[in-house]
């Protein structure tokens, strides 16, 4: 009898264990739908804004399916909408309308602002007959309604009412609208009307959604399906990477996550979801607003005949291509397999044992045993997204059905492999002077790509535990190609910069005139490393990419080329020190007219080893034809000058001429003095004369030299 308890007991866990499978199991599969009801079945979010949302419905015969969308979703259903039905067709699809307020009020006697008050209704009717009942009843037609401040009895203030004049068979007479009991039109039409109005103005504000009716035409028993594209809010990704201890050799481990917010006013249940990453073309067209085209008034013809020409036809007209139906080619495009949860429930279920089991047997541990080194965790097994590469995205399919209540989110494991993770030392100049980031270089060797998102990194220690070391960005990485990935400040290893800048000629030539030099410019940034005390480092420099400018060392073999930077690599063994040399180049023109060179240029360029030794002595030959036009022009300048001061004695003396009497002796000497100085006159003409033929000579000389030069 004990032995069959523990049989029995076996058997009743068993039965609860399968309850509980086939309770999680069919916990997870929708519901089934009534027959023609649309019932959401597959949802496809793209990181471009947008989201592809796909009904299913059994229908038979010719059917009537009713789509309900949000208001603000219409004109994008209208963009995108597609109906997929291999045994049947599509009629038409139909919805109510969306015209305006103004569209509305066009066939009514009144507009909206006279549903504002009371008083703005009777105005904007004026003429028509109405009947009050209250004190008396009136029957008569609107005159008007006028407003009018009366005075509250007992000083309590002031109010305003309005004071309605009717025209009646009697004559004017009057009654106060607000003591009035009823006011009503007596044209039911008119009355009509106006509650025509203000459903309209309910209508408008309180109706946030439409319904579109869609008729499928066939026959037999089939399923149609009905998709379209609206916006959704962007799903996101982040990424956990978990590298070896520091110093050990092995892969990273990356599992991405994606984060999924159902804002489209539906509940999801247990639909297919998939998610694509890339960057598709998607655009709004208001296809359900009301457009009118303006059109040119033209005047009235009152005289005269229009006779147009007459129409013969034409010669050729464009071909027009059928146009197929395509349902199947396009549900193959769309439509993607359904997964279900089943196949994994028991890998999970199992999953759950062996962690119970794990847990109870660290809780039953003796106390005051012996400390050891923690056993490195194994991470949890992921159900991850399987992943598609297509032309321009890759498409992430989700194996279970998902859940989500609309406004609710989601985390959706999209991805869990292992990659070549290499540690790095990226000195980036403009991010620290000093010290370099630590990087990872992730090498993407599988077969699909991975969106861009954030990057949690964790790394084994010592002791086996993770630990948390540092928060990175990964843009979008394709199959095939590599990333770097910056965590955190590299401080153990220091960098220092020197620039140098240095010209050189590369080679001259002269024609017409002109001084054409063909300069190499180069720079050189030396970088001192001095890498840490016990680890050894690569370290990887940035190097800043410059238009017109090439990298000369170090060597292609050492460089690698991004858009905007070189990158260098040097590897470090423990406390050493190294030093890198990076030189870029440019050749440039530079052109000079001879004649406007100074002494010094040209006693430069005379000197300069790397010109041809012809071009040299042509420059130098330029120099002595400058000198001595330089001579000559001094001459002149100094002649020049002398002839000056001249001038201006003789002005003082004949001023003082002026002054004495024309008999004295200080007279006598004054005019003996302009004489000598009307000597000196002349023969400084004279030299200037010779000076300034002098400088003719020497310019023509140069510029006839400089002419003839063409080397």
């Amino acid at each position: 009898m004990s032995a069959a308890r523990p049989t029995a007991r076996r058997i009743l866990g068993q039965v609860i264990y399968i309850f509980v499978f086939f309770s999680l199991a069919f916990a997870v599969l929708p519901a089934r739908a009534a027959p023609g009801e649309l019932v959401l079945e597959r949802v496809m979010l793209s990181s471009g804004g947008v989201g592809y949302f796909e009904y299913s419905a059994e229908v038979e015969g010719d059917t009537e399916l009713a789509l309900k969308v949000n208001l603000d979703q219409v004109d994008d259903v209208l963009k995108s909408i597609v109906i997929y039905d291999d045994a049947g067709g599509v009629g038409q699809v139909r919805l109510p309308g969306r015209e305006p307020l103004t569209q509305v009020f066009r066939d009514l006697p009144f507009g909206p602002d006279a549903l504002e008050s009371p008083a703005a209704l009777l105005n904007s009717l004026q003429g028509a007959e109405v009947r009050a009942t209250g004190d008396r009843d009136l029957v008569g037609r609107i005159l008007g309604a006028r407003a009018e401040t009366v005075t509250l009895p007992n000083g309590l203030g002031t109010t305003v009412r309005h004071r309605v004049s009717l025209i009646t068979p009697e004559g004017v007479r009057q009654f106060i609208l607000e003591q009035a009991e009823t006011v009503a039109f007596t044209d039911p039409e008119l009355q009509a009307q106006v509650n025509e109005a203000l459903e309209a103005i309910a209508a408008h504000r309180v109706q946030d959604s439409r319904t579109l009716k869609i008729a499928v035409e066939g026959e037999g028993r089939r399923t149609v399906r009905v998709g379209y594209v609206i916006a959704v809010p962007l799903w996101k990704t982040s990424y956990r990477l978990r590298l070896p201890a520091v110093g050990e050799e092995g892969p990273a481990r990356l599992r991405g996550w994606a984060h999924v917010d159902n804002l489209s006013g539906q509940d999801w249940n247990g639909v297919e979801l998939t998610l694509v990453s890339g960057n598709p073309v998607t655009f709004r067209q208001a296809l359900y607003s009301a457009y009118f085209v303006d059109r040119p008034e033209v005047p009235v013809e009152v005289l005269g005949r229009v006779l147009p020409r007459l129409d013969r036809g034409v010669i050729a007209s464009r071909e027009k291509k059928a146009v197929g139906r395509g349902g199947q080619a396009f549900d193959q495009d769309f439509r993607l397999q359904q997964r279900l949860a089943m196949a994994r429930l028991g890998s999970m279920m199992a999953e759950v044992d062996e962690a119970s089991a794990m847990a109870k047997s660290v809780a039953t541990a003796p106390a005051g045993a012996p400390v050891v080194a923690r056993q490195p965790l194994t991470p949890a097994a992921m159900v991850a997204a399987q992943a598609q590469e297509a032309t321009t995205q890759v498409v992430f399919r989700v194996t279970r059905p998902v859940t989500v209540a609309d406004g609710q989110s989601l985390m959706v494991p999209i991805a869990d492999r292992e990659m070549p993770g290499v540690r790095l030392a990226l000195y980036q100049p403009a991010t620290h002077a000093l010290h370099p980031l630590a990087a990872v270089r992730l090498v993407n060797d599988g077969e699909t790509g991975l969106p861009p998102g954030s990057l949690t990194l964790y790394e084994i220690g010592e002791d086996g535990a993770t630990a948390y070391i540092g928060d990175a960005r990964l843009s979008v990485l394709p199959a095939g190609d590599e990333r770097l990935v910056s965590f955190a400040l590299d401080q153990k290893v220091r960098i220092d910069r020197e620039n140098k800048a240095k010209q050189r000629i590369l080679k001259g030539r002269i024609n017409k005139g002109i001084l054409e030099l063909t300069l190499v410019d180069e720079q050189t940034t030396l970088y001192r490393i001095k890498g840490p005390a016990r680890e050894p480092r690569r370290v990887l420099i940035e190097q800043p990419v410059r238009a017109g400018w090439k990298i000369i060392a170090p060597g292609p073999e050492d460089v690698e080329l991004t858009e905007s930077y070189y990158r260098i690599h040097k590897d470090l063994e423990a406390d050493s020190e190294a030093t890198v040399e990076v030189t870029l180049q440019r050749s440039r023109l530079q052109t000079i007219q001879l004649v406007r060179m100074t002494d010094e240029q040209l006693v430069a360029y005379a000197k300069a080893g790397e010109l041809d030794p012809e071009l040299r002595k042509a420059i130098a030959r330029i120099g002595d034809l400058r000198h001595a036009v330089s001579q000559h022009q001094r001459r002149l300048d100094q002649s020049t000058k002398s002839r000056k001061r001249i001038f201006e004695e003789q002005q003082r003396i004949r001023n003082n001429l002026g002054r004495i009497p024309s008999n004295s002796d200080l007279y006598r000497r004054y005019l003996k003095k302009l004489n000598q100085q009307e000597d000196k006159l002349e023969r400084i003409d004279t030299a200037m004369t010779k000076a300034q033929d002098d400088v003719d000579r020497a310019k023509d000389a140069l510029t006839d030299y400089i002419a003839g030069l063409d080397m």
